[in-house]
């Protein structure tokens, strides 16, 4: 006896519906969700975005590095465009402020202005608070070192894959 020829819509319901679709899922509408979470409580509290903290976050890491706008674009996967409206932006609001390169004057390093670093200070305090509720307290310690390991494994993976 001849199997049921199986309809492509049965097909197609089978690829939606497969584990690592599913998984990968969960994956980006989790990291989604609370991103949309910290964006919303870094507006309500602090009247910067997601992404004017992750600029502020470059800028503070490391005192008196020289950080150019295209680094910047770089670390935030954003457009040159999209990056230098960003920058205009923390500019206009006193966060930021562009400078010169000494080695090239077509480069335009940005550096966090005394109200940014302050600004920086107060959004990293509601950022953890929301990281830790959200992305920390639902796990067991175990848990939470496991996943954060196997997260370090996958970005390992893909930064080796580009190269």
């Amino acid at each position: 006896m001849n199997p049921t020829p199986q309809s492509s819509d049965d097909v197609a319901a089978r690829a939606a519906n497969s584990r690592l679709v599913r998984d990968f899922g969960l994956l980006i509408k989790s990291a989604t969700r609370l991103e949309q979470r910290i964006d919303s409580a870094l507006r309500r509290e602090c009247g910067i975005s997601h992404t004017m903290l992750e600029v502020l976050i470059r800028l503070c890491r490391r005192p008196g590095e020289e950080v150019s706008q295209r680094q910047l674009a770089d670390n935030l996967t954003l457009t040159s465009s999209g990056t230098t409206r960003l920058i205009d932006r923390m500019e206009e609001a006193g966060l930021v402020r562009r400078v010169p390169s000494a080695e090239d004057r077509r480069v335009a390093l940005v550096e966090p202005t005394a109200d940014g670093r302050a600004a920086f200070l107060q959004a990293a305090a509601v950022h953890a608070q929301v990281v830790e509720k959200y992305f920390v307290k639902p796990l067991t310690a175990d848990d939470y070192t496991q996943l954060t390991g196997a997260l370090g494994e996958i970005d390992k993976a893909l930064r080796d894959d580009t190269r």
